[in-house]
């Protein structure tokens, strides 16, 4: 892809596209970079930049040849349209990083537990030879293509739905999918349409490529029929080919003599989401050829990232855990399924219009009383309305004091909200360390 003299306009300000645009313009680009927020706009120095404060005006897009949206820029925004109208080229941050990337990459999506399973197989292969770790965790993928980055082995990298949104040639050696339950339905039409954008991870995958599928999810392990790759499962029952739990142990059986065992007596990762996690992880090493030790002491030594699932203190017998990541009624039916029962949920944030009333049976089960808070209480307490003792607070304080006069010992506080965090926070890691400061005054 040639990148001297185009004229690229960057959608976007926030940490990818501050990336983007420094590769861009390291590259030889002209780059025009907008965003609604000045402030952000005044940090960047990079050469052959122009940087404007987007009012919405068609200008913007005068003389551009390339456009790169940052992923929080939804398709449906009218200056990716007037794009698209006038036959200007679109991608992604991944796919122009793709297009760069010297070594083979190694990609995770899925709705939930794809920062934990990134984290585990990221450094299973780094343990071997040099390893960019990121994507949406934290580190953007285009980053492993400047300028001044090491010469890497392989990429493994978190990939979000919003990202594959722009792809044209992105494939993965090894594509991990590991679940799909519905999410960011402000977003996606519906649930197969937010589904369409996670399966762009497989469908231009090769016959000598691999998808690691979750063959417990229905959806997930359908697309082994929508892939030319080599498709490879995990799950929790036994299979002749495919990773599964046994007991105490992970198992993978690959195209070896015997099968290899993983014990789970001396891991840190708690929770049946996490043994996923792990199996995925493990599934994925294992065809990239990490050694077994080396996955095994990767598993032991890897605890659990911050805001997902992480317990925060005891007192009185009471248990106050933050998965202030769980954004999704997905990943709260994961949290809920950590724990026998007594425990009082802490839902709420900005509704993505997520289905509460599919918690329904679970919290039964195991919930002794439904917290609501935030911009969407008033919807949680409606949709979850007499399947346990729900009331409805102001703001995640509210929430937190409303727990603690309740809770007796034996109980569990937990804080994964199903939303978004917009409503009073910048994002779910700023809620969940507010969730922390708060139970610690208690």
């Amino acid at each position: 892809m040639q990148l001297v003299g185009q004229n690229a306009l960057v959608i976007g300000a926030g940490k990818t596209g501050r990336s983007v645009t420094r590769f861009l313009s390291e590259r030889g680009a002209r780059v025009r970079l907008v965003d609604r927020r000045a402030a952000l706009l005044a940090h960047v120095t990079a050469a052959n930049v122009e940087c404007v404060v987007d009012d919405g005006s068609d200008s913007v897009l005068g003389g551009i040849s390339l456009v790169v949206p940052s992923p929080g820029v939804a398709r449906n925004h009218p200056m990716l349209q007037r794009a698209v109208a006038r036959g200007v080229t679109v991608i992604s941050e991944i796919e122009l990083a793709y297009r760069f990337l010297p070594c083979p990459l190694l990609a995770i999506t899925g709705t939930n537990g794809k920062s934990t399973t990134t984290t585990l197989l990221g450094a299973m292969v780094a343990a071997q030879s040099p390893t960019f770790v990121g994507g949406n965790l934290g580190t953007p993928l285009i980053d492993a293509v400047q300028a001044d980055s090491p010469a890497y082995a392989a990429a493994v990298a978190e990939i979000s739905s919003f990202q594959l949104e722009w792809v044209d040639t992105f494939r993965p050696r090894i594509g991990v999918l590991l679940n799909l339950t519905p999410d960011h339905l402000d977003r996606y039409t519906n649930v197969a349409d937010y589904g369409a954008a996670k399966a762009a991870l497989l469908i231009r995958q090769r016959s000598d490529d691999v998808a690691v599928l979750n063959r417990d999810d229905p959806w997930v392990w359908e697309q082994r029929h929508h892939t030319r790759a080599a498709a490879i499962s995990f799950g929790r029952e036994p299979v002749e080919f495919g990773a599964f739990i046994d007991g105490d142990a992970l198992v993978y059986w690959g195209p070896h003599p015997q099968p290899r065992r993983f014990s789970l007596e001396h891991v840190q990762l708690q929770g049946a989401h996490n043994r996923e996690n792990m199996l995925a992880a493990v599934t994925a090493a294992s065809i990239w050829g990490v050694a077994a030790d080396t996955i095994q002491r990767v598993l032991n030594e890897t605890a659990g990232l911050p805001h997902r699932l992480a317990l925060v203190r005891e007192r009185d017998g009471v248990r106050y855990f933050d998965d202030s990541k769980g954004t999704n009624v997905g990943a709260v039916v994961k949290s809920l399924e950590s724990f026998p029962g007594n425990v009082i949920l802490l839902l709420g944030g900005y509704d993505k219009g997520g289905d509460f009333r599919t918690l329904q049976p679970l919290l039964r089960a195991r919930a002794k009383r439904v917290i609501g808070f935030g911009a969407a209480a008033g919807t949680i307490v409606d949709q979850v309305a007499g399947s346990t003792e729900c009331i409805a607070v102001g703001g995640l304080a509210d929430a937190v004091a409303a727990a603690a006069s309740c809770a007796v010992a034996g109980d569990t506080v937990l804080l994964s909200p199903g939303c978004a965090s917009f409503d009073e926070f910048t994002d779910y890691t700023t809620r969940g360390r507010r969730f922390r400061e708060l139970v610690e005054a208690l």
